[in-house]
């Protein structure tokens, strides 16, 4: 099992090729919006990796997910405070005998 650091550009890159298949860099770098000499270069680190193949054609080049068997691994979210319920406040007399009402 591979694993990989969850909010890093190899996992987003990771889950675009898991929902589209054949895909191109272009495609990648649109949806990511970020330039193609950084897809590239986390595309030739992933590949020295053996995860995935680059099919470098004459005008375009295909990447293929070599294995599906990732596991995201990050920091464990924060656990949402779990608003408890305060039972009524009991309001307190205040004594008659003080300065202020006399």
């Amino acid at each position: 099992m591979i694993e990989i650091k969850s909010g890093t550009m190899e996992e987003k890159i990771i889950k675009i090729l898991q929902k589209k298949y054949p895909i191109t860099i272009e495609q990648i770098r649109s949806e990511l919006k970020v330039s193609r000499a950084i897809i590239e270069r986390e595309l030739r680190k992933l590949q020295a990796r053996g995860i995935l193949l680059l099919e470098p054609l004459p005008d375009k080049t295909f990447i293929r997910l070599l294995r599906n068997d990732f596991r995201f691994i990050g920091r464990r979210h924060q656990y949402k405070f779990i608003k408890k319920k305060i039972g009524k406040r009991e309001i307190k007399e205040e004594d008659e005998d003080d300065i202020m009402f006399r």
